[in-house]
């Protein structure tokens, strides 16, 4: 017998691990807010409102989405890292917010280690590098070749360019001597809408939001980045030579530092389980959004080994912030 999954969140959630004495008890007792730090339309911005649709049960309480797209994420980053820690405000970003930009601004106005709590570490959502139609291109390989034949003319369309929908493109560039135009936009949707104004050919995008594009054959996918193959008959980039071009997003759950540990372990606990429910497993299986069940001690070490990894991709690449 199938157990309903309102029933099943709510045996999840008994489950866990009590928390601190005294006001956390009542948490949470009002809506929570989960503030985006990008536009609407990206991978970042459909995986907080599917969280926030799954968690609305099984924590009683509405869960809003609110957009703070530019700065690179942050500006939505900082006004995480400003609000009151008592559990009603988080942050759910993409990889610039919390382990790319440390290593791009000299001056960044929060601290990505010490402002922010880790809660969960998410998803992972692979890339897709993919072409219009149009392109004479039906393998990385041809478009590696144009990249080389026509230097600077082939523009290709960015996140922005603190995201790893521009560093996988440069991490290819570097290894296949190719070079491309990058024209960078403030979010995956402006960057959508540039792409298919025809002025850009081809974009690294995360692969939640290309699939629709690429079903539509609105767009041509030629590879992606992840160590198995998630499309059928698109191999994976570490499998046509380019292991370093391996940079899928992830789209993680962090807190204002101060907030109190026994909210940080509940939220933790009620992420990773409405993950494992049959509605959320399927809308994330659909948008190849690969689920990560960490604990906040587990998700805060990978932090660190990921903010060296993108210091030392920074550093190789020479990458400045463009302006």
């Amino acid at each position: 017998m199938r157990i309903p999954v309102g029933r099943a969140l709510a045996l999840a959630l008994c489950a866990l691990a009590p928390f601190d004495a005294g006001a956390q008890d009542a948490w949470p007792a009002r809506t929570i807010k989960f503030v985006v730090p990008s536009s609407p339309s990206g991978g970042t911005d459909l995986y907080a409102r599917l969280l926030a649709t799954a968690l609305a049960e099984p924590l009683k309480q509405q869960v809003v989405i609110e957009n703070r797209p530019g700065g690179a994420g942050n500006i939505g980053a900082v006004a995480v890292a400003k609000a009151a820690p008592d559990g009603y405000t988080f942050l759910v970003s993409g990889n610039p917010s919390l382990v790319i930009n440390p290593a791009l601004y000299k001056d960044l106005p929060y601290n990505a280690e010490r402002d922010f709590a880790p809660v969960a570490r998410g998803v992972v959502n692979p890339l897709v590098l993919s072409v219009l139609p149009e392109v004479p291109a039906r393998s990385v390989a041809e478009l590696v070749a144009l990249g080389k034949r026509d230097p600077e003319t082939i523009a290709f369309a960015s996140a922005g360019s603190t995201t790893a929908t521009y560093f996988g493109v440069r991490l290819l560039e570097e290894v296949s001597g190719a070079r491309f135009l990058h024209v960078p936009y403030k979010g995956a949707g402006q960057a959508y809408q540039g792409l298919f104004s025809g002025q850009i050919k081809f974009m690294l995008a995360d692969m939640g939001t290309a699939i629709p594009h690429i079903r539509s054959g609105k767009l041509v996918a030629l590879a992606a980045t992840y160590s198995t193959r998630m499309l059928p008959g698109v191999p994976t980039m570490a499998e046509l030579g380019y292991p370093d071009s391996d940079v899928s997003a992830v789209f993680s759950v962090v807190a204002p530092a101060a907030i109190p540990r026994g909210i940080v372990e509940h939220m933790n606990a009620a992420i990773n389980s409405v993950m494992k429910t049959p509605w959320l497993a399927s809308k994330l299986e659909e948008a190849v959004f690969i689920p990560v069940f960490e604990t906040p001690e587990q998700f805060a070490a990978t932090l660190r080994r990921d903010r060296e990894k993108w210091a030392a991709i920074v550093k190789r690449l020479g990458i400045k912030v463009e302006q």
